[in-house]
């Protein structure tokens, strides 16, 4: 895959150079009265955002996975997502670095050979798999290993990809059948890989068939599988000089979690410059209309539940929080949370900064302190975090707290239900993607708008 990424991104380079070769030099073949272009290094700065970063998004987006079963309409659904992606990384050079495109039709020419290009190349991998499946050549010679009922489920969840890569020369039983028997396959089928299927196997027979195939100099892959689990996802790491087998249930480092950490800081800035007018309405509203701060601080649970101060504009009367305990019986939320939809502790601009979400704007600067993010599970107070009673709904704290996330943009209060509102927070880190922070971010906007279930 990383073979093809590099040859991706030099084919989108070329299409760039000819797209501006078509331009330059063929278009005014035949239209002589066209303007003519600037040179092609006007255009460097398009091709090295273009050329590397490409292949990475449609990387995150799937376009390399599972490509002998894949359908042209997904490829090419998947492509216009990444070029919806790389798209916007140019609109923000252009805005904040001033850099220009000087031609719009090299840009055309060069996004049609590019999205063709790609395409094709797909294309022809898939048709290169296909056969390769079919006639079985290049195939490596593999043997699999363990209980015979972990063989049978292991080749059998193996997709066609991978099988179309192997040919399974033996099955050995290690649970029944000694290892020098796997050591006498490997020289009879000169084998360079076993792989071994675990799962109901004692460690001590895993631990000598591996020392086996080190010997004889042979690499062995062991299926992960031990424990079974149905959110956590395996990796690999090394802690004190021993292989540690690590079971991750949120996101982890890479790429676009880098990319998210610095959009939120770009973001929250941009967006903190250019609501400052909307802070001064809300700070001479809330002068006039209640006497108190202009801003409400609280401790919050951050990431894994550390303790943060949030700031928002102040929409309630100074004595808020004393009143609670009497409102208490008019709680409409299940669970540990409270909410009221026509609280009478708020104040009249108050309720027009709530109705268009403007008093959640000083959690900007959480985001720049880097204890929020733009995307994310809202942060609950401690205290009513402290009152969570199933320990599965504390995994909405595994990632850092968000200005809006999918509870916002699919009916925010007017969700009753605790458990409905913790499984969209759980959804959302299920399924975490960089696309579906945009995809959030770009749903919020009309929701904020429309006022939707905010009060």
């Amino acid at each position: 895959m990383q073979l093809t990424e590099l040859f991706d991104s030099a084919l989108l380079a070329f299409c760039l150079w000819f797209g501006h070769f078509l331009r330059s030099e063929l278009v005014p073949v035949f239209m002589p009265d066209v303007a003519v272009i600037p040179p092609l290094e006007k255009f460097y700065w398009v091709i090295a955002v273009v050329a590397p970063f490409m292949p990475i998004v449609l990387e995150a987006r799937g376009f390399y996975s599972n490509i002998s079963n894949k359908t042209l309409g997904r490829s090419v659904r998947q492509l216009a997502e990444a070029l919806a992606v790389i798209g916007m990384c140019i609109a923000f050079c252009m805005v904040f670095f001033k850099w220009s495109i000087e031609s719009r039709a090299v840009v055309i020419f060069s996004v049609s050979l590019g999205a063709l290009s790609l395409l094709l190349r797909e294309a022809w991998q898939r048709d290169m798999l296909r056969q390769q499946m079919i006639s079985g050549r290049g195939r490596e010679r593999v043997i699999i290993a363990g209980a015979q009922t972990d063989l049978d489920a292991f080749l059998m969840n193996m997709s066609a990809e991978q099988r179309a890569e192997i040919e399974v020369v033996g099955q050995i039983d290690i649970t029944q059948r000694p290892v020098v028997e796997l050591v006498a396959a490997l020289h009879e089928h000169s084998i360079s890989r076993v792989l071994f299927a675990a799962q109901h196997v004692h460690f001590s027979k895993i631990e000598e068939a591996v020392q086996a195939c080190e010997t004889e100099g042979v690499e062995a892959w062991i299926a992960a599988d031990f424990f079974q689990t149905a959110i956590a996802r395996p990796t690999f790491d090394v802690l004190g000089g021993r292989l540690m087998l690590v079971f991750h249930s949120t996101p982890q480092a890479s790429w676009e979690l880098l990319f998210k950490g610095i959009v939120d800081r770009v973001g929250a800035l941009i967006l903190l410059l250019l609501s400052l007018p909307v802070w001064l309405v809300a700070i001479i509203g809330i002068r006039i209309g209640s006497r108190g701060p202009i801003f409400f601080k609280q401790e919050r649970a951050g990431h894994y539940g550390k303790a943060f101060t949030m700031w928002k504009f102040r929409t309630m009367h100074q004595d808020a929080e004393s009143q609670r305990a009497e409102l208490e019986e008019h709680n409409e939320m299940d669970g540990p949370v409270f909410k009221i939809t026509n609280d009478p502790r708020i104040f009249a601009f108050g309720r027009w900064l709530r109705r268009n979400s403007i008093d959640e704007l000083p959690q900007l600067i959480n985001v720049l302190r880097g204890e929020m993010s733009l995307v994310g599970p809202r942060p609950l107070p401690v205290y009513e975090i402290q009152r969570i009673e199933k320990h599965a709904q504390r995994r909405r704290l595994s990632v850092k707290p968000g200005l809006t996330c999918l509870w916002q943009v699919t009916g925010r209060n007017g969700i009753k239900n605790f458990e409905e509102w913790v499984a969209l927070d759980l959804k959302y880190i299920d399924n975490w993607s960089f696309w579906l922070d945009l995809k959030i971010l770009a749903q919020t906007l009309p929701a904020v708008i429309r006022g939707s279930g905010a009060s």
